[in-house]
Parts: C-alpha cells; structure tokens; sequence
C-alpha cells in the first residue's frame, strides 16, 4: 500500500512539471518577457507548491527514498507559501530554467526505478 502511494505522489511532483512546462511552450527563453508574465509566475508558483508538498508527504511514507535535493524543494515551497511577498520573479526564472528540469530528470528515474522494485516485489 504505501508503495502505491508513494508512486502516485512521485507521478503527482512529474504531473506538476509537465503541466508547468506545457506552459513554456512555444514561450521565449528570455526572462523579460517572463517577468512581466503574471499568468506564468503563478502557474511556477503553483505548481512548486505541488512538487514541494508531493515531496514532502513521500519522506513522510518512505523516509529512506532518496530524491536529490528533497529539502530544497520543500523549503522552496515553503517560501512560496509563507513568504510569497519575497518571491522575485528571479527566483522562479531561475527554477523554470536551471532545477525544475533536472528535478524532471531526476523524477522520471525514481519512478521507473521505484516501479522496478515493486514489480520485483522489493520493499
């Protein structure tokens, strides 16, 4: 059972992405366009908060999974919640370009791995 859970909280972190980045697409790689972009900032926004608290709830169910950066990302979304008023639009360009894809990356590996250990019946 909390194999299940966990897969669906790690599907949950991948969804955020994926639904964040669909928002990127055909978007110019370019941060001033970004910033002015009230619609985007809160969909980046949004959708950390989702990864963060995903990942958050997993640590609590399987403490012994590894995700890279977990506590970064949990703090990260704290901010968002309990300081959005020190949120710059930097902060969220800078996890659009530079962590949210390897967050993707690192995610995408969990999951097929994580799916491996439960089709091999290992816990």
């Amino acid at each position: 059972m909390a194999e299940e859970v966990v897969l669906k909280y790690l599907q949950d972190v991948l969804d955020a992405i994926e639904d964040m980045q669909s928002c990127f697409v055909g978007f110019p790689n370019r941060y001033d366009l970004f910033e002015n972009d009230m619609m985007r900032k809160c969909v980046v926004e949004r959708k950390v908060e989702i990864m963060g608290e995903a990942i958050n709830r997993i640590r609590k169910v399987d403490p012994s999974l590894v995700i890279p950066n977990a506590r970064a990302i949990i703090d990260t979304r704290n901010r968002i919640i309990h300081s959005y008023d020190n949120v710059l639009p930097e902060f969220l360009w800078s996890l659009v370009v530079r962590h949210i894809p390897c967050l993707k990356e690192d995610i995408s590996l969990i999951i097929s791995e994580y799916e491996q250990k439960m089709h091999n019946g290992e816990s």
